[in-house]
């Protein structure tokens, strides 16, 4: 009797030392969040290290194709209202919120070799120009704005998500892109950002949200809800985007 006692009591003593168990949140979202989101997700880690975030970073028309197609996440973060919303028209998105919203800029290599001056610029077959295709939010908020401004740019090639865009002119291979605002900032002293007084009428909308297939929706609403503090807004802004 006694020898069983001692067995029972080691058992407990085991179980008492195992290690907590640890969630996963999986999140996709768009290419332009991506250092934010790596920030704001590092902060809920620090503060919730039993729980595992993994983002997975793209166009958001892509991503949402993925979603509707059945690729396992938590939470899906879009660039605008119209790729969120065929999600929402699946039944897959719960309740999403515009939680962000950004702009257009124009972006040159450091030391503007094609010295590009402003939207008109675009339109010269003489410059090496690469937008986003249409199809993604950057792309089609490009769209929206060259037809405001009255321009037809000269595109020489066209970026499957704002971040590929953005890289092209870093490396010196086009002489200018539309990306985000928030783009030009994060990549420093590699690019040179040119503002377009038309681009305030053009404004993206960043909507998030749970997703109905959820493994573990607990998790993924905690962590929704830290992007939506006070803590996690402040990352964001911190980036250059705006509250709506």
């Amino acid at each position: 009797m006694l020898r069983l006692i001692a067995v029972a009591a080691g058992v407990v003593v085991l179980a008492g030392c195992a290690a907590p168990q640890t969630s996963t949140v999986t999140v996709l979202a768009a290419a332009s969040l991506t250092d934010a989101l790596d920030e704001a997700s590092a902060a809920y880690r620090a503060e919730h290290p039993d729980v595992e975030i993994v983002v997975g970073y793209g166009g958001s028309s892509a991503l949402a194709e993925q979603i509707v197609s059945g690729a396992p996440a938590d939470v899906f973060f879009a660039a605008n209202e119209a790729t969120m919303q065929t999600v929402v028209d699946a039944s897959l998105a719960v309740d999403p919120e515009v939680l962000l919203t950004n702009t257009l800029e124009l972006v040159v290599p450091a030391g503007n070799p094609g010295e590009v001056r402003g939207l008109a610029d675009l339109a010269d077959p003489q410059l090496v120009v690469a937008l986003c295709d249409p199809s993604v939010p950057c792309g089609a908020a490009a769209v929206q704005l060259l037809d405001l401004a009255g321009v037809t740019a000269s595109v020489d090639t066209y970026e499957d998500d704002v971040r590929a865009a953005l890289t092209k002119v870093a490396l010196g291979e086009v002489d200018a892109a539309l990306v985000y605002r928030t783009d030009v900032a994060a990549a420093g002293d590699a690019v040179e950002g040119i503002e377009i007084p038309e681009a305030a009428s053009v404004v993206n909308r960043y909507p998030v949200a749970l997703l109905a297939d959820a493994a573990d929706p607990a998790a993924a609403q905690e962590f929704l809800d830290f992007l939506r503090s006070a803590e996690g807004r402040e990352v964001f802004e911190r980036a250059g985007f705006v509250a709506p």
